[in-house]
């Protein structure tokens, strides 16, 4: 029991303890903005891209044809009566496609000369279809051989959220206030050409007509022979195809077009990069990996107990649950099965939707492309921060001051990814894992695939599955493990894995999403790096 005694005694102890807590130092952690300040600078140093120098600008190309000219003809020729008769004329040649680098609306600083605009797919006079393009010579560090080309997917979204927000000179990123310089871009490589295709995607003219992806890569060729003939001193370079999500289908059938036709186009393609990619059936890279990787991020996805329950259940009933231990083996014992007889998923087991919806419930600013995303929902000056399109106006290449600076089409209403069906009667192709993939990976130098660990659009795992279900170079899959944190990125250390065989090396990227050059510039920047034979290993 109890005593009155003992609680006096008790209470004399606590009054004791404060007293001293009261004269004793505070010894709580203060967390001053100058020490945080300090740290930030000091991590940034360690991501500091020490393979770039660091001025501005670009190197100092000059282009025979008047259309690709930076300087007026009119400058030497002004005092002669035909000049005054063609004046218009020769105005409109030589701005055709030039951009001042100094006067791109809202950047407030010099990016250097580059050139834009749209090209036709082929030089048939009635030509209506073309292409929008935005082509950047290679930065004071970058290699004057080399060319590469990027693509977003889609099908049918803009390769202009590459350049603005991935891999270009400079970036306006979501939830940035202007644009400010990419330390990280590409061009800081080599030239770089930015293509809206096919048909029907952002500013690119005319009526979509293509019915598969040699189709698609048949009128890219065409664009890429006109492109050849305004910018000549580009041919015999070599020639990079990179690009992500439904890129991965689009760039190995482009590959292999080029593969397959060696005289069409005056460019001597060396490899590919395709990150995030679409390979393969939807079940593969999203339904069967989908559970597992609610188990990996349970802390971010914050689901209960019953719904998790739930979600096993259905995943065990769907042969999803264990198949990665079964059959994504090194080496694969053999093809890799369906977990049932749909491409997409059995009636019921479509469980990445039912993850999804669940998703957003508990957080509904969810972001499939990068799972780790909550409110507030980030202003984005191209209108898509996340999972769905974000009401806005206007979008910056919607803009008239920005399609004059860039010589886009005045009419065009721009959006990210176009409302227009660029294949009218859908992709009618295989999935490239299944087709040309093989014979692209054996003709490239190098070729890399590349994947964010926290894209939840399509999953990394999903990846895996298919790549150990591929045959190239006489075997089936990798022959080896992929081995933990064997991705090590300079200034940073592990931070993912790599793995190669037989000219193939896969990249999985830690902390990244769907936009790996977005979320992880310099892991992604490295990784172009060796795919470009700047960096002898992986």
């Amino acid at each position: 029991m109890f005593s009155v005694g003992r609680l006096v005694a008790a209470l004399a102890a606590t009054a004791t303890l404060f007293a001293s807590s009261a004269n004793a130092e505070v010894h709580t952690r203060q967390i001053r903005k100058p020490d945080v300040h300090a740290r930030q600078v000091e991590a940034a140093k360690r991501w500091a891209n020490s393979h770039v120098k660091r001025s501005t600008g670009v190197q100092n190309i000059t282009f025979s044809n008047p259309k690709a000219s930076r300087t007026s003809l009119l400058r030497t020729l002004s005092r002669t009566l035909l000049i005054n008769v063609f004046m218009s004329l020769l105005i409109f040649i030589n701005t055709e496609f030039f951009v001042d680098g100094s006067k791109i609306p809202e950047v407030d600083f010099d990016v250097g000369p580059s050139w834009s605009g749209l090209l036709p797919i082929s030089g048939n006079k009635n030509e209506t279809r073309k292409l929008f393009f935005w082509f950047f010579p290679p930065g004071p560090g970058g290699s004057l051989d080399d060319l590469i080309f990027w693509t977003n997917g889609g099908p049918g979204c803009s390769s202009m959220e590459g350049f603005l927000q991935e891999n270009g000179p400079f970036s306006w990123g979501v939830g940035e206030a202007k644009p400010t310089p990419n330390e990280f871009s590409w061009t800081n490589l080599s030239s770089v050409l930015w293509v809206e295709q096919p048909v029907g995607t952002g500013f690119s003219q005319g009526k979509p007509n293509i019915n598969n992806e040699d189709d698609l890569a048949a009128q890219l060729v065409g664009f890429f022979q006109q492109f050849l003939e305004v910018f000549p001193e580009m041919k015999k370079k070599k020639l990079y195809l990179t690009g992500e999500s439904y890129a991965g289908t689009y760039v190995p059938y482009i590959a292999n077009y080029i593969y397959t036709h060696p005289t069409a186009l005056d460019l001597d393609l060396q490899g590919i990069w395709i990150s995030d990619p679409s390979l393969s059936w939807n079940v593969v890279q999203e339904e069967i990996p989908a559970v597992d990787f609610v188990h990996k991020y349970e802390n971010v996805f914050s689901f209960n107990q019953t719904f998790m329950a739930e979600l096993d259940a259905i995943a065990a009933r769907c042969n999803y649950t264990g198949y990665m231990d079964k059959f994504v083996t090194f080496p694969p014992k053999g093809p890799l099965p369906l977990p049932g007889k749909s491409t997409f998923a059995d009636r019921g087991c479509d469980v990445w939707d039912t993850i999804f919806n669940a998703a957003l419930i508990v957080n509904p600013a969810f972001n499939i492309y990068r799972i780790f995303d909550t409110f507030p929902v980030l202003w984005d000056v191209l209108g898509f921060p996340g999972s769905f399109p974000q009401a806005q106006t206007p979008l910056y290449f919607n803009r008239t001051d920005v399609k004059k600076a860039i010589h886009a089409p005045l009419d065009v209403n721009w959006e990210e990814c176009s409302d227009i069906d660029v294949f009218p009667k859908g992709d009618q192709s295989l999935p490239p894992a299944f087709t040309v993939l093989p014979n692209v990976i054996e003709k490239n130098n190098r070729t890399v695939i590349v994947h964010g660990l926290a894209d939840f659009i399509l999953i990394a795992e999903g990846t895996r599955i298919v790549i150990q279900n591929m045959t190239w170079g006489g075997l089936q899959g990798f022959q080896t493990p992929i081995a933990n944190d064997s991705f090590i990125v300079d200034g940073v250390g592990a931070l993912g894995t790599t793995h190669t065989e037989r000219g193939l090396t896969y990249y999985e990227v830690e902390l990244s999403g769907h936009m790996v050059p977005q979320f992880s510039p310099k892991a992604a920047f490295q990784i172009m790096q060796y795919l470009m034979g700047f960096r002898a290993t992986p």
